[in-house]
Order: C-alpha cells, then structure tokens, then sequence
C-alpha cells in the first residue's frame, strides 16, 4: 500500500474509492475521490483497485456529474434566451436590445484543496465568477471576517469535510456534538450573517457529509448539506451557487430544478427560499481596456 493508491474498504462492500493520502503503521487515511469524505481505516482493510476499475458508486456520480453540468447548461441558455426576449419586448430596435451579464460572485471557502481546484475549474466551465481560498474548516469563521468585506461577494460557499462522529449508539444526529465540522461551518455562517444580515443580499452555502442540516439552516444559511445525512459530492456545493448565481433577482432558486440539478439530490442538499442574483444592464459593454477616454477641457 502506497501514498495515492487507489482503494476500496471490505468492511463496507467496496461501495466508494478512495485515495490514500497518509500511511500511520498499520492505518491509512483515505479521502474520496468523488464524495467529500475523509476517513481512516486499517490497512488490512483496503483493497486496491485499478484507476480504470472504480467503485460502482463513483461511476454512478461521474455519469450524474456529467448530466448535472449538461442541465446547468441548459438553464444557462434559457436565462440568456429569456433575457434576449425580454428586452426585445422593451425595445423597438432590435440593435438596442444587446445586453451584458452580471452573474452572482462566489466566495469559495475549501477545507480540501483538491476538492477545490475541481470547484474552481467547474464554475470556470460554468461562467460563474468566483473567488476560492483552502481554508481548514476551524480557521473559516476568521477568515470570512477578514474576508468578507474586501471581496463583497453575492455567494459564499462554506465547505470542506464533515461526518457523524464513530460513538457507541444510538447517534444523537441532532447534537452538533456528533459532528467533524459542523460546529465550525456554523460558526462560519453566523459570521456571514453579521455581515449581511438579509437572506437575500448574500446567498449562503454551507456543508458536506453528512453535515448537521438543521443547525446550518438555523446558523443563517440559504443552502445546506445533509438532509438526509448522506455522502454529497464533491461538487455539489458548486452546482448550487452557480444555480443562485444564475437565477435572476426577479426570481427565486427553483428547489425542483436544484434536486436535479445536484448529484446528491433532495437527501444531499436542501434549503429556503431565495432570490437568485443574476442582473442584466444595458447598454452592452466594450473591452473597458480597450476604451479611451478623452478628457474635457474645464
């Protein structure tokens, strides 16, 4: 067994990939390549398995990961297009009717710095404007203090690893107590939200595996992770904020297209009602860098 190695767990069926990412005697610290999961394990435990030969799990969040991104896609289009018609309507020269975008800006707080290089790839593929820093999930409330008021972001994602705590049962799942990381996302959230208090001047994501979904939504969050106390992907966080980031002020997150739109679905992330906060201005932009400006004599 090596650094990187590609495992499942016996005990568990083989039912989610790992990578090894340290080796302490006889255990291993293994993370998930397509859940936000960290866990240790014996050694004896794990099997390795080829990189073509990954768990039937992953393979099914690959294929709805790639399905997903395909359905943002497409609400993408359907925005632009409602857009375009809109202002068609208003204007009697279709020339006039040109506009520029202004999609909701995210803050990316990752306590996985692998997690987010992909996150941060994926709201590039998706257009979302979006700032993100590798944070461990106990520094996140200072950092969005610091943070906060220098970027003035329309989204904050809050994420990283989390997961029911190992203790005798039964598990008391409404005690943050049980909890990797949930007491600090929460006390990440409460920073946020004595920053800006209005649900819907700041769109707040919170969460990962399993995470205290209640307490989060109770914290100030719009958006979080684990209804259902489930393993959620790695990206899904990013599908929600690009969902926010694209639905129109007018408008608030439709719940039924962000079920479909996130791997986990409904078990994996829920939250309340939201306006989006995608703008549109007129008239449509130049190349500012491009733009001279001659100035007037006084």
């Amino acid at each position: 067994m090596s650094l990187g190695d590609l495992v499942v767990r016996k005990s568990y069926g083989g039912d989610v990939t790992f990578r090894v990412e340290d080796i302490q005697r006889d255990k291993a610290i293994i993370k998930g390549i397509e859940f936000r999961l960290l866990a240790d394990s014996p050694v004896n435990d794990l099997v390795r398995v080829p990189a073509d030969q990954i768990s039937g799990k992953a393979q099914q969040a690959h294929i709805k990961a790639g399905e997903s991104l395909n359905l943002l896609q497409r609400a993408r289009q359907q925005q632009a297009a409602r857009s375009q018609a809109a202002l068609v309507g208003d204007w009697s020269d279709p020339v006039e009717s040109t506009y520029f975008e202004m999609p909701g800006k995210v803050l990316h707080l990752d306590g996985d710095p692998g997690y987010l290089k992909k996150c941060l790839s994926l709201y590039e593929q998706l257009r979302v404007p979006a700032e993100g820093h590798h944070v461990h999930e106990s520094a996140m409330a200072d950092t969005l203090y610091r943070l906060l008021p220098r970027i003035r972001p329309d989204i904050v994602v809050i994420t990283g690893h989390d997961g029911v705590l190992k203790q005798p049962q039964p598990y008391d799942l409404y005690s943050l107590k049980s909890y990797k990381n949930s007491q600090n996302f929460v006390a990440a959230i409460q920073v946020a939200r004595q920053y800006e208090r209005h649900l819907d001047s700041l769109t707040i994501v919170a969460g990962a595996c399993q995470s205290h979904f209640e307490a989060l939504l109770r914290a100030g969050a719009n958006f979080a992770s684990s209804p259902g106390r489930i393993l959620i992907h790695a990206l899904d966080p990013v599908y929600v904020a690009a969902k926010a980031a694209f639905t129109s002020i007018r408008d608030t997150v439709n719940m039924g297209d962000l079920f479909h739109q996130t791997i986990s679905g409904s078990r994996g992330v829920g939250g309340i009602e939201t306006r989006g906060s995608y703008r549109i201005g007129l008239p449509k932009l130049e190349n500012l860098s491009t733009l001279k400006v001659t100035p007037s004599a006084i």
